[in-house]
């Protein structure tokens, strides 16, 4: 098309963020401190709750899963993000690229339904707190997580293969700092509208649904604890569920700026800013907001 060359690409060139070169190490040390403390964190977090038989509930068996989920979630972006700070070859494969988003749109995907899954755990708990122990038995609880893991793998899957099939021309250069759907499909050469289309439903969905089971659970939460007669027992009703939202509101609000607005109101350098959030503050913060916020 426009008289481009179509030939099959063999690797693409992270942009990244053009950094000065006095404050290159000073961001290289500062990124790989915050990817390091992410997976530290996380890890004593699963460790903490395999270790404590005090944490063997439904509560603590899906933050160890979350937990577990970011521990990959930043290592697919953060370690490439890191060493490209320093080095003059930003190049990654075409096998690479479709790799490194398979896996992140994965783990983007399931996370958006664990956090559902988790605020229906906080909903059963507070709603109906007599049932609790029979409904959200420890194979429902596998079930559910299951089901995160099934619906984030197939998404994946169907966006990869509509992506994989784009056409892009000679080695092109992505305005990013990992292969993300939009940066690939503004440098396609081929007519990606159908990969556009698909990506925005399979979005909707995924995005759609857990908000909606989100927004319906703490609805129903803020009417069952305003119904609570004492000050004390509404506060102790609500600080279960104080940092699962706290997290909901991070992770959905900067992802939903990045993959909720139409693409003709893309720009890169806004994506870019905001994807550093919701791929290395928010799981920095994550940990430390379940564990600070939590007396147990």
């Amino acid at each position: 098309m426009g008289g481009r060359n179509e030939t099959k690409v063999m690797y693409f060139i992270l942009l990244g963020f053009p950094t000065p070169a006095e404050l290159q190490l000073l961001l290289f040390c500062a990124l790989l401190l915050a990817y390091l403390l992410t997976v530290l964190e996380n890890f004593l977090i699963i460790l903490i709750i395999r270790n404590n038989h005090s944490l063997q509930k439904p509560m603590y068996f899906f933050l160890g899963n979350l937990s577990f989920l970011e521990i990959w979630y930043v290592s697919v972006i953060e370690p490439k993000m890191i060493t490209d700070v320093l080095s003059h070859d930003k190049r990654i494969s075409f096998q690479g690229c479709m790799t490194q988003l398979y896996f992140f749109v994965t783990f983007v995907c399931t996370e958006y339904i664990l956090l559902a899954a988790m605020a229906y755990d906080r909903f059963v708990a507070i709603c109906k707190p007599l049932r609790y122990p029979l409904i959200m038995n420890h194979r429902f609880c596998a079930q559910l997580i299951a089901g995160c893991w099934m619906c984030g793998l197939t998404t994946s899957s169907i966006k990869l293969s509509f992506i994989a099939r784009l056409s892009f021309c000679d080695v092109e250069k992505i305005n990013h700092y990992f292969c993300d759907i939009s940066p690939l499909l503004n440098i396609s050469c081929s007519d990606s509208s159908l990969a556009e289309l698909v990506d925005f439903i399979l979005a909707l969905m995924v995005i759609m649904v857990p908000l909606c089971t989100v927004v319906t659970s703490y609805i129903c939460i803020i009417f069952t604890v305003l119904k609570i007669p004492s000050s004390q027992g509404r506060q102790k009703a609500f600080s279960t569920c104080s940092s699962h939202l706290t997290v909901v509101v991070l992770f959905y609000s900067t992802t939903l700026f990045t993959y909720a607005h139409p693409k003709l109101m893309y720009t890169y350098r806004e994506n870019k800013l905001v994807s550093v959030l919701y791929t290395v503050v928010v799981p920095l913060l994550n940990p430390l907001i379940y564990c600070l916020r939590n007396k147990e």
